[in-house]
């Protein structure tokens, strides 16, 4: 029997929130799916909450909310965030993704996380 974790976008205002209403679709109230990309890429995989089979969905409701929410905008924020503590040989590169952040073009973190959830898991997203 398939599994369908609802992500509720009208909710989600910036990453963070992300964090949060993942978390709770998947382990309830203050539940935890990942704080990070790469925690999310690890979550799928089983042991934090989903099926061990991998039988399961994420639906995510009102995407284009998330997407406006998680769009250039809080990419550019979080690339800032990420450039003050990055490596130097790293920095160059994040310099670039924040610039084209800045000028509204490349992917963003929505673009990002659904690429995560689609690739990643076993299980698979559903867009409405």
């Amino acid at each position: 029997m398939t599994v369908t974790y609802v992500i509720d976008g009208a909710r989600i205002t910036g990453l963070d929130r992300f964090w949060d209403v993942i978390g709770e679709a998947v382990n309830g109230t203050g539940g935890y799916f990942g704080r990070n990309l790469d925690a999310l890429a690890d979550c799928l995989h089983g042991g934090m909450g989903t099926p061990d089979d991998g039988d399961y969905v994420f639906e995510w409701r009102d995407h284009t909310a998330s997407a406006r929410a998680l769009g250039h905008e809080e990419t550019a924020r979080q690339l800032r965030q990420s450039l003050q503590r990055a490596d130097p040989t790293h920095r160059a590169a994040l310099r670039h993704r924040l610039d084209e952040a800045l000028a509204g073009r490349g992917p963003t973190l929505f673009d990002r996380i659904v690429e995560i959830l689609r690739d990643e898991g076993p299980g698979d997203v559903r867009l409405r």
